[in-house]
């Protein structure tokens, strides 16, 4: 009937909802398969062939068959069943994926031990998965449901997949940054953040935070090489745009990014730190907005009252504002990348560019540390400056529900760099036309007004704080060629606007941004390709 032991492979005649099934477990592949097997052997798997890897099976139970009826009449030989069930991921429409069950039925008891003992020590093999789990749950984030989420969809995977957790539901902002800096957290696998993003900024900040403290870094300091954690971050959508999920999952499904977690996903993505006058005010791993993008946020963060509305009302009144602001970019162009933000290659699981562009970048850092090749202060900066109605720094799509290819949608998830987006002054009908394009499939580059730069590091100085940050400018003269534009003058008496960052108001203008290559890891893969749903249920 099959092998004793993981190693060797098993093959068995058994039923499926009442269908007589050629089984095959091959441990070389890690793939249990399945087909419909009406004749004596086991026959050719045909195109009805199920599958799940070993990778995607959550657990194996053995079933109570007693007191269950059967009266096909292909039950009558099997007086006493024995049966198993695997819980294994199936995939849904969209990138979501589903929680399901197939039930074997076997004719001996032996042989559904066998079977049992087999997939069992398949799974226990599987190391990176967690078994111990910190949860952290914002109650009033998004429409307050992340209590009744995380309870409903996401407590019984982990149950079931024997993952034990520690949960703390807080009460206040920072709690969750606050507690990563105060307890022991080598005891745990990874840690769970159930909210939006704001909750995730939270998780992100204390275990950066925290990594870089016991490493003795100071991240104070603009040029310190961070230190990646070894713990990785789960993320249990239930914000109101649920960005940074949206981004590494293909969906914002509770469901989804649950299984993720369960079967040990790992997903390392960039982060960047913002500095001012040497100082870190934040990290980023989404989106860094001024002008256009730092107004709404200000402005939204006055009219909490509203709710979520508060983001449309927001968003209208600074579009009919219409307010540029002047300034000047300073950039190190992403010469270690393999890709471009307009060569249209999405980010997708098990990323070339990606790849390709971490080990560039080391061997680029290998030979600036032997001397072999210039260190940064050498290197060509380049410097923008003008009028503009926004700057956008983005280090993943940021896509969502509302833009679904995001607002760069060729952006790298580990990929070293950001995509900086220039927006010059403009009329507001096109800024307009500009806007539409993040909702559909056209290029949102493709306009005169509009400049697009894969960048490792950029800085940004006002003009109206130019004096204030002197020392930044003084220390850019040095290196950088002028690339500046005349541009007719603004009738905005607005001087400064504010950075958004992640959803986050910072209120110094003049920042330096430094991206450090995949420092943190998700339990995600990033998007899958559009494959055909699974019919394994």
């Amino acid at each position: 009937m099959g092998a004793t032991g993981a190693a060797e492979p098993l093959h068995s005649v058994l039923w499926v909802k009442q269908q007589r099934c050629a089984v095959s477990l091959e441990p070389a592949r890690a793939v249990l398969r399945w087909w419909r097997s009406p004749g004596p052997g086991a026959g050719a798997p045909g195109a009805d062939a199920c599958s799940v890897p070993i990778s995607e099976i959550i657990a194996v139970e053995e079933t109570d068959v007693h007191g269950k009826h059967h009266s096909s009449g292909k039950w009558q030989k099997m007086e006493k069943p024995y049966a198993f069930t695997v819980h294994c991921v199936k995939r849904a429409r969209r990138h979501r994926w589903k929680w399901a069950q197939v039930t074997f039925w076997c004719p001996e008891e032996q042989l559904c031990h066998l079977w049992l003992q087999t997939l069992r020590e398949m799974l226990e093999k599987l190391t990176s998965r967690p078994k111990h789990l910190l949860v952290f749950i914002n109650p009033f984030g998004g429409k307050g449901q992340g209590k009744q989420i995380y309870e409903r969809k996401v407590a019984p995977l982990f149950t079931l997949a024997s993952i034990t957790t520690d949960i703390i539901v807080t009460e206040h902002a920072n709690q969750a940054k606050e507690t990563l800096y105060e307890i022991n957290i080598d005891k745990y696998d990874g840690i769970v953040c159930v909210g939006g993003d704001g909750m995730f900024s939270e998780v992100l900040h204390g275990l950066i935070g925290r990594t870089q403290r016991s490493a003795g870094v100071d991240q104070n300091h603009p040029r310190a090489v961070l230190v990646p954690s070894s713990l990785r971050i789960g993320i249990i959508p239930a914000g109101s745009t649920d960005c940074v999920c949206y981004s590494t999952v293909g969906t914002s499904d509770a469901e989804t990014s649950a299984l993720h977690i369960v079967v040990g996903d790992s997903l390392a993505m960039d982060v960047s730190s913002v500095h001012h006058n040497s100082t870190l005010l934040r990290y980023s791993v989404s989106l860094l907005g001024y002008g256009f993008y730092g107004d709404i946020i200000k402005d939204s963060e006055k009219k909490r009252w509203l709710g979520l509305a508060r983001y449309d009302f927001s968003g209208l009144k600074t579009f009919l504002s219409h307010h540029c602001y002047e300034g000047t970019v300073s950039f190190l162009p992403a010469q270690h990348t393999v890709g471009s933000p307009r060569d249209g290659k999405p980010c997708r699981a098990g990323c070339f560019v990606c790849r390709q562009s971490r080990q560039q970048l080391e061997e680029e850092q290998k030979k600036a540390l032997y001397g072999l090749e210039a260190a940064e202060d050498v290197e060509e900066w380049q410097v923008v400056c003008g009028k503009f109605l926004a700057i956008n720094a983005t280090n993943m799509s940021c896509a969502c529900r509302r833009s679904p290819g995001g607002l760069s949608p060729a952006a790298h998830l580990g990929d070293g760099s950001s995509d900086l987006i220039l927006i010059r002054k403009c009329s507001r009908f096109n800024f307009l036309r500009f806007l539409i394009r993040h909702t559909n499939q056209q290029d949102q580059f493709d306009f005169t007004f509009v400049e697009v730069y894969r960048v490792k590091k950029f800085q940004f100085t006002s003009k109206h704080v130019e004096d204030e940050d002197s020392d930044l400018k003084e220390g850019g003269k040095k290196r950088f060629g002028h690339i500046c534009s005349s541009h007719p003058s603004c009738c905005c008496a607005v001087s400064n606007s504010s950075w958004n960052c992640d959803g986050e108001v910072l209120h110094s203008p003049s920042i330096e941004v430094r991206v450090h290559c995949q420092l943190v890891r998700l339990f995600a893969r990033g998007i899958e390709e559009n494959l055909k749903p699974d019919s394994h249920s």
